[in-house]
């Protein structure tokens, strides 16, 4: 009878051992799926962050461009530093000290606060620390809007946290924006969008009509020896190697009143104080003369 009961409460400890181990082996697969999931919400909701950003970095330096020539068009004068005022536009959401309601909701703090507002639904915390914004220009017919932050998102349960350095940029295309140079100099008389000329030839066979089109269009052309958009924004008419450059169609001048001068018409030589040699060009109005050094530019 004691070797019985001896059995059967041996019996009674393995079944109950082995109920035990598979029921910790079910709590810890339970937890691993519980914690698969977590990680799983936060990687997604951190690749989120990382496709939405370089949005809200473009939608900052568009409207950052747009308040820019909005200020040249009020004042009569150009941006003194492009890449200070943008970021006293980035995190401020101000101009020379005053309020631009344009930026509301996409300065640096509107930015991490609706990023906040997101992860308070997932129960995560999101923190932007030390972070250099920057505005430069890609291409002639682009400008660069670069971040690099350190980014924390972190489970407030403790679970797991997103810890790194992160670089984000996007980019604006300075096509339909207002050129500076011709708002200054015509004391906002003539509007002139930058648009990209759709010619790569301009004189065929002593034919100039391209040439003409072009000038009267308002077209402008790549040109390293000319000011880059953001430079025309500090009145900087330095050569650039993203440089762009129009042909000044003197009628417009003279419509609004404006005297012409007998000078090269490429934008940055006429509205300025240089004066190189410069020749009339047949086939085109008596008018149009370009310096001796652009000639071979534009074919002829």
């Amino acid at each position: 009878m004691n070797k019985k009961g001896m059995f059967f409460t041996a019996l009674a400890i393995s079944i109950l051992s082995v109920f035990v181990l598979g029921y910790g082996i079910y709590l810890i697969n339970d937890e691993r799926v519980s914690i698969n999931k977590r990680v799983d919400t936060m990687n997604n909701f951190v690749s989120m962050i990382e496709d939405d950003l370089p949005r809200k970095l473009y939608i900052s330096g568009f409207r950052s461009v747009f308040l820019f020539e909005k200020r040249i068009v009020e004042s009569g004068s150009y941006i003194d530093d492009v890449e200070n005022r943008f970021n006293e536009l980035f995190f401020n959401g101000t101009l020379y000290g005053s309020d631009e309601g344009l930026m509301n909701g996409i300065i640096f703090s509107d930015i991490e606060s609706n990023y906040n507002d997101a992860g308070n639904r997932i129960n995560v915390d999101v923190n932007f620390s030390n972070p250099v914004v920057n505005i430069s220009q890609e291409d002639s017919w682009r400008i660069k809007i670069s971040i690099v932050m350190d980014v924390l998102i972190n489970d407030k349960s403790g679970l797991a946290l997103w810890n790194r350095t992160y670089t984000g940029e996007n980019y604006v295309s300075v096509q339909g924006f207002e050129d500076p140079l011709y708002l200054i100099k015509s004391n906002g008389l003539i509007v002139h969008p930058i648009n990209k000329t759709v010619y790569t030839t301009f004189v065929t066979g002593g034919n100039a009509s391209n040439l003409l089109s072009h000038t009267r269009n308002g077209y402008y052309k790549n040109s390293t020896s000319a000011p880059s958009f953001l430079q025309r924004l500090e009145g900087d008419l330095s050569a650039n190697e993203n440089g762009i450059e129009s042909l000044v169609y003197l009628p417009d001048l003279s419509t609004q009143g404006i005297s012409t001068k007998e000078k090269s018409v490429v934008d940055y030589i006429y509205f300025s104080t240089d004066n190189p040699a410069f020749s009339s060009v047949a086939g085109m109005p008596s008018w149009f003369r370009l310096d001796n050094e652009h000639l071979d530019d534009y074919g002829l």
